[in-house]
Formats: C-alpha cells, structure tokens, sequence
C-alpha cells in the first residue's frame, strides 16, 4: 500500500489583495482545506479526491474559481476547469462555462462521455440539462472592482493533484479567469498544458495562462518525468523555457513515489501539501 499523499494551489498572493491579513486567511483555507482533502483521500479515488478539493476550493471566496471568480470584460463570469485520470489517461473539462457553481464538478461528469471537453453555450446546456442549477458566482468585491476597472494580477486558479492508497494519481484544476479579458478567451486551466497526469506524475499550474500554454508547462514537466529526468530536473529545464519570455507561471506536483514538488517563476504561489502526518502550509 501507498501512503495517500495531497498537494494543492490557491494562486498566487498577489490575486486581489497582498495584505498581511488576507495572506494569513488564505494560509489557513489551505491549511483546512488540504486536512478535509486528505481524509476524504483515505477513503477515495485520487480521482474523486481532486475533484472534491477543487470543489472546496471554489466554494471558498478567498480564491478565483467557483465563487469569487473574477469578472471579464462585458461584465459575466466565465469559467474553465479539468481533470485527468493518471490511470486512464482520460482528460475532461470546460471552458468558459457560465452560472455554474462548481464548473470541477461539470468537468467531472463529461468524463463518462466521448465528448470529453466542452465550451461556452455548449458547456453552459450541458450542465442545466444535467441539474446543475443557475448560480451567480459573482461576490461584491470582484462587482466593485469590475465596476471600478481595477483588474487584479490575474494569477488566480485553484488545483490539486493527488496519490491514493493503490499508487493512482489524478490532478484536477480551476479558474475564474484573469480578469477582464476579451470575451471567448480561453485560459490554460482546461488543457494540459495546465493540468496533466499520467502513471508517474499529476501536475497542476497557475499564473497567466497564455504564458503556461506558451510553455505547455504541466505536459512538458509531466513528459519529462515519464522519459526519466528527476522531479527537479523536469522543472528545471521547464521553468527555464518559461523565463525566455519571463513567464508567470507556479505548478504543483506530485510523483507516484510521492514526491512533493512545487516552483513559481514569480513569488509567491499559495500551496498546501499533506500526507495525514503533516500538513505544510506556504
């Protein structure tokens, strides 16, 4: 048996606020988080045990995805989330998805489809038809600086990545966007380039998400593991092709030896990981 073992990623500090105050709430929604996460693990799928994380994530205000996603530019909320399956390879998701309240949990569901990755109105209909009922995610604060026109750094995503006890690997990831951006744009949350796991490693990025899918980061660290670089050298090599063009960009990642590994190019991505015995909070 595998010791269960969790990492997850709240964005970076910078999203919205960079109060001493906020930094410390944020710290102990992970700290929360990552503890419910893990014992539900203990019980779970690392598939079903991402997708729960990310749920919680996005109930939670503190980050941008779910509730408190950022507004875009005409005024709506649009999301984008997916998971994949390290045992089957299969990949889900959304993109841009409105009125949801847990767009993971849209991403969750398509994975019993052939068509696995849905947009837009079509994301949106697939949902209402399924019961996902309509819920305005939007809360005051991101109304008020909508309203205001003053756009956070747009680093905001949430994600997970996860080892159960039979050695399965599953990564799950979420976004509210950037923040007033184009309508149709499209981030890196619902591809892997920002969410990839297979047998060997799970890896779950956040930051701007046309820098991450320049780098194709998660697939690109994830591929250079399964062909035999360490955990530091994939991220190495990785992180240096991302700062060429001085990219923003963290990941989280876990292998299936349960090695926890995790970078950001520009300081400092929120994160949490736990194997039961310790709960490590940054």
């Amino acid at each position: 048996m595998v010791q269960p073992k969790l990492i997850i990623h709240g964005g970076f500090f910078s999203e919205s606020h960079t109060d001493a105050a906020t930094k410390l709430a944020k710290q102990e929604s992970m700290r929360r988080i990552a503890t419910l996460a893990h014992t539900y693990l203990l019980e779970h799928s690392a598939l079903e045990t991402v997708v729960y994380a990310c749920e919680l994530l996005e109930n939670d205000p503190l980050f941008n995805a779910g509730t408190g996603s950022q507004i875009q530019s005409d005024g709506k909320v649009r999301m984008s989330a997916s998971i994949m399956d390290g045992v089957t390879r299969k990949f889900s998701g959304v993109i841009n998805i409105q009125d949801v309240k847990n767009p993971i949990r849209v991403a969750e569901m398509l994975m019993a489809y052939d068509d696995r990755v849905l947009g837009g109105e079509g994301a949106t209909a697939f949902a209402r038809s399924r019961g996902f009922e309509a819920f305005d995610v939007r809360i005051p604060q991101r109304i008020e600086e909508w309203e205001a026109k003053v756009a956070s750094q747009g680093t905001g995503t949430v994600g997970c990545v996860a080892l159960d006890a039979n050695g399965r690997l599953a990564a799950a990831t979420s976004t509210g966007g950037k923040g007033f951006e184009m309508v149709g744009r499209i981030s890196d949350s619902a591809t892997v380039a920002g969410n990839f796991a297979n047998a060997h490693i799970g890896i779950s990025c956040t930051g701007v998400g046309e820098d991450i899918v320049s780098a194709s980061l998660a697939a690109a660290i994830g591929t250079r593991v399964t062909d035999g670089m360490s955990m530091e050298q994939a991220y190495e090599k990785s992180f240096a092709e991302l700062s060429a063009y001085d990219g923003f960009a963290g990941a989280i990642a876990l292998s299936v030896e349960g090695e926890v590994y995790h970078r950001d190019s520009h300081p400092s991505m929120v994160y949490a990981w736990t194997d039961g015995d310790l709960v490590a909070t940054f």
